[in-house]
């Protein structure tokens, strides 16, 4: 009988990476697609308030958010360190809220104009007064679900 011997080392194969550029190139693809870009940056510093009981919202397509706070550092030496309100990506005066809801609800089709959300994001050492004026002028509007943005508050054991 024959002997069959084996000529040298048998090693692994190597790996095809041929195909790891397609790879990653789809998960490129299927991540761009998906994500969604900022819709505002923010131009005030906001430190939220801490609640007893949250509540999350259902739908956030339908939230226009109305910020209030002071300004961040690179508009503090224009506007002064007294907070502000910031309606997408300008400020704005309360007196602006009314054509703001306006434009906000024409961007909105038929159905979903009168189920929108106006969340106040407040910092927590802003006062009350420039708080009050934003839903005088919300009521004016006729934008009367108004909700306020908080955090759960921390239990520690």
């Amino acid at each position: 009988m024959a002997r069959f011997k084996k000529e040298g080392k048998a090693g692994l194969p190597e790996l095809n990476m041929s195909s790891m550029s397609d790879i990653i190139f789809m998960f490129l693809f299927f991540f761009m697609v998906i994500s969604t870009m900022r819709e505002t940056s923010l131009f005030v510093i906001i430190k939220i308030p801490q609640a007893m009981e949250v509540q999350k919202l259902e739908k956030k397509a339908l939230v226009s958010s109305i910020n209030i706070g002071k300004p961040n550092q690179n508009y503090i030496g224009k506007l002064g360190p007294e907070p502000r309100i910031q309606l997408n990506d300008q400020f704005a005066e309360p007196s602006d809220i009314i054509e703001f809801v306006e434009v906000e609800k024409q961007r909105r089709n038929d159905v979903d104009r009168t189920m929108i959300t106006w969340s106040l994001k407040v910092d927590e050492n802003v006062k009350m007064g420039i708080v009050t004026d934003v839903k005088q002028e919300l009521r004016k509007a006729s934008a009367f679900k108004v909700n306020y943005t908080a955090r759960k508050k921390e239990v520690r054991k």
